[in-house]
């Protein structure tokens, strides 16, 4: 008895079109993303295009969004990999119906509209507030390193850069000589293109100058705050100038240790010492996360290796994103400084702040210098605030886990602080919509 098979048949053209939402099951995420980007406000987006003709059309922003936030929540990121998916990935024809933008036209689109983008994040995280998903009774406040989109190979330290200033400068005059020599000289030489090589090392030149200068200026803001000035002649100076007694500077005003690096690629990004050992050019992302559905209602992003100065910052943005300050904020000893707890004295939100690892001996602290320190220590000392703060790493740290290990977001595609700033909000933006998604029906 020959063998039944479901019917198979390869080579059978389709009689009637076919929905493709007969293809993906009820539910999917595509579609949600589809209904959830028709019901923001787009206005942004269209007000690039408005006075424009019927000549060299461009695609729709809304398809645009929608293909860009779905490859974002689903771990595809590169314009080309999307330009890709479009052709053959059914969840994105649907998305794109029958759009086939190119991979320049998906890069140029996002480069063209950070602000909107960003934009977007906000009413994203105002729509899980209206489903009942965001109630900001407690956030969590934590930060990740994520690498930035720069090679450790293609940096230089402030030292190899006064080195090679030299070499090249004494390279471009050696071309210069060599280009005035006698014609035999130059006959023999026949194929050394001089402009050329003199043009390629002066480009050089430029990059190293320009990069020792970032480096200068950032040392010199950093002794501007260490209570430093230019004449101090190395020697330490109190508040009227008079010098202090003791040692001095090891080096003058405005110059950087040898080994402080810049990087040619990313100038913004800076050296970060990464989890698991190691060092890399990274960004230091920050999120405040709602404990009601683990929802980021705030993601901020520096180029500043310490979460100590960031706290403020942070919940300033959840004031701004939802018009509200949450009840209860909880963070860990990394954003510890008496700095920030002395700008959020006034804040209205229950703060929590760990001041140092659990278990750890406590060293005392002195109450002159660190008031606001001495007050959360003792804070902490209660019932309340100990079974308040177990929640913390519960509440924080899954969507940083989500981020990189779901999405497999773990480096930024975008180069320059403002727009991985808006990259990273792309991608909250597309994690609290795959939240959200999960979390309908229950």
């Amino acid at each position: 008895m020959p063998i039944s098979y479901q019917p198979y048949l390869p080579d059978q053209d389709l009689l009637l079109p076919h929905s493709m939402r007969e293809w993906l099951p009820e539910g999917h995420l595509a579609y949600y993303i589809n209904d959830a980007v028709d019901s923001l406000d787009l206005q942004a987006f269209h007000a690039r295009y408005a006075g424009g003709g019927s000549r060299n059309q461009p695609f729709h922003p809304a398809m645009m969004v929608k293909v860009l936030i779905y490859g974002y929540a689903t771990g595809v990121f590169s314009s080309r990999k999307l330009a890709r998916k479009l052709h053959e990935d059914v969840a994105f024809r649907l998305l794109g119906a029958g759009n086939f933008p190119a991979h320049r036209t998906l890069s140029d689109f996002r480069a063209f509209h950070l602000k909107e983008l960003s934009d977007l994040f906000v009413q994203v995280v105002r729509l899980a507030r209206e489903m009942g998903l965001v109630k900001l009774g407690t956030i969590a406040v934590d930060g990740t390193k994520i690498k930035a989109n720069a090679s450790r190979h293609k940096a230089m330290s402030y030292e190899r850069m006064l080195k090679a200033e030299i070499e090249l400068k004494e390279q471009i005059n050696a071309l210069f000589d060599k280009a005035k020599a006698a014609d035999e000289a130059e006959k023999n030489e026949p194929e050394l293109d001089i402009p050329a090589e003199i043009a390629r090392r002066q480009d050089r030149l430029t990059q190293i100058v320009a990069a020792k200068a970032r480096l200068e200026q950032r040392q010199r803001e950093a002794d501007l705050q260490r209570g430093r000035d230019q004449d101090d002649d190395r020697k330490p100076r109190d508040k009227n100038g008079k010098v202090k007694p003791g040692g001095t500077y090891k080096r003058d005003f405005g110059i950087p240790k040898d080994t402080a690096q810049e990087n040619f690629i990313d100038a913004d990004s800076r050296v970060m010492k990464r989890s698991g050992g190691g060092f890399d050019y990274s960004y230091n992302a920050q999120t405040a996360v709602d404990e009601t559905a683990h929802i980021i209602v705030a993601a901020e992003l520096t180029n500043m290796a310490a979460d100590s100065g960031e706290l403020p910052g942070v919940l300033q943005a959840v004031k701004a994103n939802l018009d509200a300050d949450a009840k209860q904020v909880l963070a860990d000893a990394g954003y510890r400084a008496e700095a920030a707890f002395e700008q959020l004295r006034q804040c209205p939100s229950d703060l929590v702040v760990a001041l140092g690892r659990e278990g750890k001996e406590q060293v005392a602290i002195d109450s002159q210098k660190y008031p606001n320190t001495v007050a959360m220590a003792a804070k902490l000392q209660t019932d309340e605030a100990q079974t308040a703060y177990r929640k913390r790493k519960w509440i924080a740290e899954p969507p940083n886990g989500w981020i990189k290990n779901v999405l497999g977001f773990r480096q930024f595609s975008l180069r320059g602080l403002h727009r991985v700033r808006a990259e990273f909000k792309l991608v909250c933006l597309a994690l609290n919509l795959r939240r959200m998604c999960s979390m309908q029906g229950i």
